[in-house]
């Protein structure tokens, strides 16, 4: 039987996770099991950092439609109950977009509703 030489095999498993780990500090980026150790936690962190973004962005369309509505007297909830019962189907991020941007399109919107 032959002999099989894995170097190159190993190095490429140590490369692509040095590449993962550039950047970060210390050993972090330097030993190969500190750093394989953080790629994983750091992984994981990207991944519900992927779930929470949508999140927060959600959030913030809320408190910009919210602000934007109580300048006219009405609370952002009350704002979107009128919405859906006049059958107006506009998602929070370009309500958001109106509010901040488009003011008097946005005037126009809440007026529409609030007859």
């Amino acid at each position: 039987m032959t002999r099989v030489k894995r170097g190159n095999v190993a190095r490429k498993r140590r490369k692509k996770i040095f590449k993962l780990a550039k950047g970060f500090r210390g050993t972090h980026s330097k030993l190969f099991r500190v750093a394989k150790q953080q790629v994983v936690k750091s992984l994981r962190y990207a991944y519900i950092g992927r779930k929470q973004k949508k999140r927060t962005f959600r959030r913030l369309w809320i408190v910009r439609v919210n602000a934007e509505t109580r300048k006219y007297g009405i609370t952002y909830c009350k704002f979107i109950s009128l919405l859906k019962k006049e059958k107006i189907s506009i998602n929070r991020k370009i309500l958001a977009q109106i509010a901040t941007i488009d003011m008097n399109t946005f005037e126009k919107l809440v007026k529409m509703v609030m007859q």
